[in-house]
């Protein structure tokens, strides 16, 4: 005799099916093979020694000043060519240059390069010094994407033809994307399920008018493997593919599994093809949010209304990605269900088929144009809508698994008839002002290249200061890297935070300031200090934004008092030099004391060991990256600093930090951009000190 739970267990799997129990098995295996296979360094085929690459282009972005290759040579690589290369898709090239491996993010928590080009199957990206041509034949396939490619060049709505099309959205104006971005609509940019489910439909509907039934769907799997090679299987359309080929042979054969598991199966085998797909944003919303729409299918069935359906389905798939979303963005539109709730329907069936018949007939080019016009208004003005658009701290392991299993439980609930959807919103509401609990102040040193930028978090959100905005100035007329977009914002809404008390600038020079005007313009800035001395003109241009924008600044100013916490500037001697003009910053957060040098030299250093009696500091922001004009023995000797950190660029022209720096700072640790990436003091009882990169 078995106990009865035994029994009751022996029973319910007979109930299961020998195909759910192997979807079981193979979904087990491919976390199991995932696991395993990404904590390990990918085996390349090729080497850093590799002066020399050849292989096939099979996709290529081209601009004025720089043309981006994807290659299939030894394996999938990346070319870097900073110059105009026509190329053609599917002819054999060969490169000469350097091979380099991709770098992970060196800022906490932001945009991992090195992991997307692995989600890609790119090990290496290659810069290139000169390209040359040594095949132009093409194969078939190839070059009916070269005459795709051509068919759209003089389309006015090519941009969107590429997207919805062709699955290329680079051509996608970057502030339209930013508000599709905002609005939680940025998927509808990438083909998805819907799409090649209409699509797929579409085919099956006229060949089934000409052939057998079988035939009808072995001809339309055979386009959506063409339509795969073309869109260059990108992760949504290869899902959207096999989920397809899956269901087909679930109905043909009569297996009867349920649809949810043909889901499962499908992200199964796609983490067997590639692993590196967890990596992929495409790929892990669009399966969370279609798993969560299968599971919770029965709520969505009780209401019968299209609207009040759309509603559900809008709230569900909002829900289900809201934890990613927060993880990949950092911020959250608490209208996105009814904006999806408007754009979806109209997109998957006006957009979407009118792109279609427009790729086919151009003569419909204007009135398409028109139509994305009329949706990129749309979601300018909606995006625009500042006070549903919620900062939310980037979320831990921990914290990720219960928004899920909170979420899990409330769309149960939902499903017995108790609607407790609301408190799911109040949550969020409650993370966006998570840091008036938050018990420690920090302080981070941002990976921003060769520049400065720190920035100073107070406890119980008492206070949020940026010192310097960094900027890598182009000295032949290019338009600058945009730091502020690309790494200083999204790292302070990381952190939870919406807006900034003040900006201080240290002094004028690009890479102290060079960020400060993107920064204001795309991000809350209270009040914003300046060093003493003349304005020279990167100052006085920040200054005509600030009065724009009715943004307080000083100048010369003696000290900030917070609440628990005072900055002093030491400095208000005029010298007769930027550098040295520098607002030297002194402050004590959790009695740990804190100096930040600007660019300040030798001479400035020797005037505040006269003025001040600075004596063993904690943190010391080293003086002009680490130049040998700055950090002198006796400085260095007398305020005897426990921690140096430094902000410097990797591999930079100037030399900086300099040998004889270093070694006057051998008592301290010391901590640099170029080796530690990012570097993160947390003020608890003890010092905790976190960097972004480990040294090899």
């Amino acid at each position: 005799m078995y106990p009865a739970s035994v029994t009751v267990f022996m029973k319910k799997l007979k109930i299961i099916s020998p195909y759910s129990l192997a979807i079981i098995f193979i979904f087990f295996f491919s976390l199991l093979y995932t696991f395993f296979y990404i904590n390990h360094k990918p085996v390349s085929k090729y080497s850093l020694k590799d002066n020399t690459v050849a292989g096939y282009v099979y996709d290529c972005q081209n601009s004025e000043d720089k043309t981006v290759l994807k290659i299939k040579g030894k394996e999938n690589l990346l070319i870097n060519y900073y110059d105009h290369f026509e190329c053609k898709l599917g002819q054999r090239i060969k490169a000469i240059g350097e091979m380099k491996e991709p770098k992970n993010n060196t800022n906490f928590y932001l945009f991992n390069y090195k992991k997307y080009l692995l989600s890609e199957k790119i090990n290496y990206a290659f810069t290139a010094s000169n390209i040359e041509v040594i095949n132009n034949h093409q194969p078939v396939l190839y070059k009916i994407k070269n005459i795709l490619n051509e068919h759209i060049k003089n389309y006015k709505s090519k941009a969107y033809l590429n997207a919805l099309v062709l699955g290329n959205d680079n051509d996608i104006n970057e502030d339209i994307e930013e508000s599709y971005q905002t609005n939680g609509i940025s998927h509808l940019l990438a083909i998805s399920g819907a799409q090649i489910t209409l699509f797929s439909t579409a085919l099956l509907y006229v060949f089934n008018k000409i052939f057998s039934k079988n035939t009808s769907y072995v001809i339309t799997i055979t386009f959506l493997l063409i339509y795969l090679f073309i869109t260059n299987f990108s992760a949504s359309v290869l899902r959207a593919t096999i989920f397809f080929i899956i269901l087909t042979i679930n109905k043909q054969f009569e297996l009867k599994i349920n649809t949810l598991s043909l889901l499962i199966l499908t992200a199964s085998l796609l983490l067997i093809i590639n692993p590196y797909y967890i990596y992929s944003l495409g790929f892990t919303l669009s399966f969370t949010v279609s798993f969560y729409l299968l599971l919770f299918k029965d709520i969505i069935s009780k209401y019968k209304n299209y609207f009040s359906k759309t509603l559900v389905i809008s709230l569900i798939a909002f829900f289900a990605s809201t934890p990613i979303i927060i993880n990949s963005f950092f911020k959250l539109n608490l209208l996105s269900p009814l904006i999806n709730m408007y754009f979806v329907p109209i997109m998957t069936f006006i957009i979407y088929p009118i792109a279609l018949i427009t790729f086919i007939f151009k003569p419909l080019d204007l009135i398409f144009l028109n139509l994305v016009t009329v949706m990129e208004n749309a979601s300018i003005k909606l995006s625009s809508i500042n006070f549903l658009n919620l900062s939310l701290c980037h979320l831990g392991i921990f914290i990720f698994i219960i928004y899920y299993v909170v979420i899990t439980l409330i769309l149960y609930k939902w499903l017995k008839g108790k609607n407790y959807i609301l408190i799911l919103f109040l949550i969020l509401i409650f993370h966006h002002n998570i840091n008036y609990l938050n018990p420690a102040s920090s302080l981070t040193m941002l990976d921003i290249g060769q520049g400065d930028s720190f920035l100073i978090k107070l406890k119980h959100n008492k206070g949020n200061i940026l010192i310097d905005t960094g900027g890598i100035a182009n000295y032949d007329d290019k338009k600058p890297y945009d730091i502020a977009g690309n790494i200083t914002i999204p790292y302070l809404q990381a952190e939870g935070i919406n807006h900034l008390d003040y900006l201080i600038i240290t002094h004028g020079d690009f890479d102290h300031i060079g960020m400060a005007i993107n920064l204001i313009n795309n991000f809350k800035v209270e009040n914003v200090i300046f060093n003493i001395g003349q304005y020279n003109d990167l100052e006085q241009n920040l200054i005509k934004t600030l009065k724009q924008k009715n943004i307080p600044y000083y100048q010369n100013i003696n000290k900030i008092n917070l609440e628990n916490s005072k900055l002093e500037f030491l400095n208000y001697k005029e010298y007769d030099n930027e550098n040295d003009n520098s607002n030297i910053i002194y402050i004590v957060i959790n009695n740990t004391k804190l100096l930040f040098m600007g660019d300040a030299g030798a001479e400035v250093e020797e005037d505040l060991l006269k003025e001040y009696n600075l004596k063993d500091i904690d943190i010391l922001k080293v003086g002009h990256h680490g130049s040998k004009t700055s950090s002198s023995k006796k400085f260095i000797n007398s305020i005897n600093p426990k921690y140096s950190i430094i902000s410097v660029g990797e591999n930079n022209s100037y030399g900086h930090p300099s040998k004889e720096t270093l070694k006057n700072l051998k008592k301290s640790n010391i901590y640099r951009t170029d080796l530690d990436g990012g570097v993160k003091f947390t003020f608890t009882k003890k010092l905790q000190i976190k960097i972004a990169v480990e040294r090899s």
